[in-house]
């Protein structure tokens, strides 16, 4: 199987190479010409393929000449239609780096590009994987956790500019530590709920983390209303320290009528402190989600757990685009159906 990898612009497109080229059976073929928005220091291009051992093409043109069957699309936001245009229209299928795009109008022509071409649109969502999830999921299928009242969820991560300054200028992101961490407990939900629409949204963000630093909002809550009656709140922030061993995390408690269900998608790993670095450590010791997430789209679903489609990454948009309208406006704002956007 042949799959390509479209840009470096994304801290995890460096991940999601090594682990395809580890891949038996899986071609990898790399292209990043687009490095213009790159900051001063950046390793990008021919270089950073390099660094990872992947073959490398000069253009998305030599890239797509080479006949992928798949690709990946590690871009930044702004750019996220555009590629999934072009992969669609060389018959390739797509896994698109979350969020899907910076607008719900760019979202709805991916999803409507992918489908008119017959092939498949995924989003990267890697949670969905996680073995602490797919219990919370099975409890609420299954009925042992009652109905669901209340969600409350964060995911919490470093400054990303860090590495990829793009992420926090908002013309190249679509917005701050809002889009890039709310999304993904916003396509948890979605899937928990099984397309249960949102329907209301309530938000407040501001940059007093990392103030001076970052034009971004570093800092969200948001708090999303759902048709089966579920409320659900989201911490979004770019609050770790950069001291800290891990990047993040995502935790989340689902609140039923029946139980209390708690999980941490991250937290399989020995906590211990270093005598000789004077500093405290992680080791890891749990699947790798990217690496599951990846395996699902090349080959299809295991275990029960689809990678997320386009529809659903459309869904998730849409929750985040009316939080930044709901903090603009300083009001609760009702989400578009994601159906409207699409055609008929």
């Amino acid at each position: 199987m042949k799959v390509g990898v479209l840009s470096f612009a994304h801290v995890h497109a460096g991940g999601f190479a090594r682990l395809l080229d580890d891949m038996e059976g899986v071609e990898v073929l790399a292209a990043d010409p687009d490095t213009d928005l790159a900051a001063p220091g950046e390793v990008r291009g021919r270089e950073f393929a390099d660094r990872l051992g992947v073959a490398y093409a000069h253009s998305y043109e030599e890239l797509f000449a080479w006949g992928p069957d798949k690709v990946v699309v590690c871009s930044e936001n702004v750019r996220h239609r555009p590629l999934v245009e072009l992969a669609a229209a060389h018959g390739a299928d797509v896994l698109c780096e979350k969020p899907l795009a910076t607008t719900e109008e760019d979202g709805a022509a991916m999803v409507e590009a992918c489908r008119a071409a017959g092939v498949r649109l995924a989003v990267a969502h890697p949670v969905r994987f996680s073995p602490a999830y797919t219990a919370v999921r099975a409890a609420v299928r299954s009925g042992t956790a009652g109905g669901v009242l209340a969600v409350s969820g964060a995911n919490n991560g470093y400054l990303p500019a860090a590495r990829r300054r793009w992420f926090a200028d908002p013309r190249l992101a679509g917005g701050g530590a809002l889009m890039d961490h709310a999304v993904h407990i916003a396509d948890l939900l979605d899937d928990l709920f099984e397309a249960s629409p949102a329907t209301t949204v309530y938000a407040q963000v501001n940059n007093v983390l990392h103030a001076g630093q970052v034009d971004a909002d570093t800092a969200g809550l948001v708090t999303v209303e759902y048709a089966n009656g579920a409320v659900a709140t989201i911490d979004c922030s770019w609050s770790q320290p950069q001291h800290h061993p891990a990047w993040g995390g995502l935790q989340m408690q689902v609140i039923g009528d029946r139980a209390t269900l708690e999980m941490d998608a991250f937290d399989q790993k020995v906590h211990g402190f270093s005598e000789s670095s004077r500093a405290p450590f992680e080791l890891p010791y749990g699947v790798n989600l990217d690496a599951l997430m990846l395996r699902s789209f090349l080959y299809g679903s295991g275990g029960g757990t689809s990678v997320t489609d386009g529809e659903s990454g459309l869904r998730s948009l849409r929750i985040v685009t009316a939080a930044y309208r709901s903090a603009r406006e300083g009001r609760a704002v009702p989400v578009r159906d994601v159906r409207r956007l699409l055609p008929s």
